[in-house]
């Protein structure tokens, strides 16, 4: 009997050793390095796989936990607001972010998310500067870093000072494109002065090293995917003409990109310039170096912004990710090089959001809402019953956002108010759904569309009427073919994949909300998780 109860000890130490240790990683790492592909829908992985190399895309889908599955669960699906999602944990419900702007309904105000006057950009004296993450409520996962041992390096890079700060968050340093010289700056929230090294890479024009001045196709066109072949002509006088530009020897952009700093927005340069410094700022800040974790975020927003001016079924942004696999393949080898144990670094790889088609099965451009329109017929409906004024002050995101002043002195119910807006503008061409404010506050949305709504309505910045558009519809806007903000599929579903870490490669298939990447991330690291987080730890250990 006593040979028995110590065998059954025994099997049962073994079994709770087995278990703590697979709900464990495997060992600390000392180098996280988030990167964000803007407007990249997970199908991407796949649709575009044959052309891929195997190093790049490849190698962290078969070697890293590749989730199949994972989306966003609200409507807003915009960069800022899922930005923030990605870096909180949180729903936009709970972080905050719910536009890049919005209205005070106090002064009738517009309000920017990152502007901040009290701050200035660094070694510029006008440019892209005066911002910072004030606004910003929620803790970040680089904040949570910082927190655990403030001698950790955290750093945020981005062509867009938005999608760097709110990705940031408070920690650290983030750098962003200067938009006027295409330089490296930041603002002096984070940093009174540019480290020497950057000084240097912008003295040395480092960024004009990567300006393609002919975008020429990659491969024979036989070889893409997509069959549109599109550049837009921006002049004036023809805005929607379309040329074959990719099968001429012209730049596909012939005419459009007037400085270097559209040169690198909308042309594969973006990425490139934005990978080469990732790795400078690895180098130049031993990230990675020593037993305190470090954290390196890298957003590309050139893919978004790509996929707006042409459509993600053109050749361009088939293009553009080919070229992105082949500079993520480099980067990748260099950064993997900087440790000396695979467990020592963690790297992530999603999508803010992905992005509407831009033309349906016979190749017609998709329906356009007239924000603009939507905006005046509402004021005249409201005026029609109460008088003339300015009942709407704006429409942001599909947010109709009315005048409370004058709502109050007129000694009218906004509740009463909001519903009738909702009820109206349900009869505009395009509208799916509308929800008013008062019905967001006052119920629960436990499925369907009306949760999506849900989660993302934060009281105090969200409008009073928030718009869902049919599927396929997007917002008219100059030179615009594709774009995000829907609950629909195309702009929910995200790739979503973790490499490194002592984990082992596995392709999961269930469902997972991009909330949880932040607290599995935490966990990975050992710090706290983000103190608005709602996502549970991923099982992957």
């Amino acid at each position: 009997m006593a040979r028995i109860f110590r065998y059954i000890t025994l099997i049962v130490v073994l079994l709770t050793t087995y278990t703590a240790s697979a709900q464990e990683p495997a060992s600390k790492p000392r180098l996280m390095v988030n990167i964000v592909v803007s407007s990249m829908h997970a199908n991407d992985l796949n649709r575009y796989a044959a052309n891929f190399t195997n190093g790049g895309f490849a190698r962290l889908k078969n070697e890293g936990v590749w989730f199949t599955n994972a989306s966003y669960d609200y409507m807003q699906t915009t960069t800022p607001v899922s930005l923030a999602t990605i870096s909180t944990g949180a729903q936009p419900s709970v972080h905050g972010v719910v536009s890049d702007r919005w209205f005070d309904y106090v002064g009738n105000k517009q309000v920017n998310l990152i502007d901040d006057s009290k701050e200035q950009s660094v070694n510029y004296s006008s440019g892209s500067g005066n911002y910072s993450p004030r606004q910003l409520h929620a803790e970040t996962i680089s904040d949570a870093v910082v927190e655990s041992n403030d001698q950790s390096i955290i750093r945020t890079i981005a062509v867009e000072p938005l999608s760097a700060i709110v990705m940031a968050g408070h920690a650290g340093e983030a750098y962003w494109m200067e938009n006027l010289q295409s330089d490296w700056t930041t603002s002096s929230y984070y940093t009174k002065e540019l480290p020497r090294w950057i000084l240097d890479y912008n003295r040395n024009d480092s960024n004009e090293d990567f300006i393609i001045k002919s975008w020429t196709p990659l491969f024979d066109i036989d070889k893409y995917v997509n069959s549109q072949v599109i550049s837009i002509n921006v002049a004036k006088d023809s805005p929607n003409k379309r040329i074959n530009c990719l099968e001429d020897t012209a730049p596909l952009a012939t005419g459009n990109l007037i400085d270097v700093y559209e040169q690198m927005c909308y042309t594969p340069a973006g990425n490139t310039a934005i990978l080469a410094f990732a790795k400078q700022t690895i180098a130049k800040n031993d990230m990675g170096s020593d037993e305190q974790v470090d954290v390196l975020n890298i957003v590309l927003d050139t893919p978004r912004l790509i996929s707006g001016r042409y459509g993600v079924e053109s050749i361009e942004y088939e293009d553009m990710l080919y070229r992105l696999d082949r500079d993520l393949e480099e980067f990748l080898t260099f950064t993997l090089a900087q440790v000396t144990d695979p467990r020592d670094i963690i790297i992530t790889l999603t999508s803010d959001h992905g992005s509407s088609p831009a033309y349906n099965a016979q190749g017609k451009e998709l329906e356009r809402f007239n924000v603009r329109q939507a905006e005046v017929i509402t004021n005249a409906f409201i005026g029609a019953q109460h008088g003339n004024g300015d009942w709407v002050l704006g429409v942001i995101d599909n947010a109709i956002y009315l005048n409370h002043n004058l709502i109050y002195d007129k000694g009218l119910s906004i509740a009463d108010m909001q519903y009738d807006v909702a009820t109206f503008v349900m009869q505009l061409r395009g509208v799916a759904h509308a929800l008013s404010a008062e019905a967001l506050r006052s119920s629960y949305f436990g499925s369907g569309y009306g949760r999506k709504v849900q989660n993302g309505f934060y009281p105090r910045r969200s409008g009073d009427v928030i718009i869902n558009l049919m599927p396929g519809w997007i917002t008219e806007q100059n030179n615009i073919r594709s774009m995000s903000g829907s609950m629909y599929r195309y702009d929910t579903h995200v790739p979503l994949i973790i490499y490194g870490g002592g984990l082992a490669a596995a392709r999961r298939t269930e469902k997972v909300d991009i909330t949880s990447l932040a607290a599995t991330q935490a966990h990975m690291l050992g710090v706290s998780t983000p103190s608005a987080a709602e996502g549970e730890v991923l099982d992957i250990f």
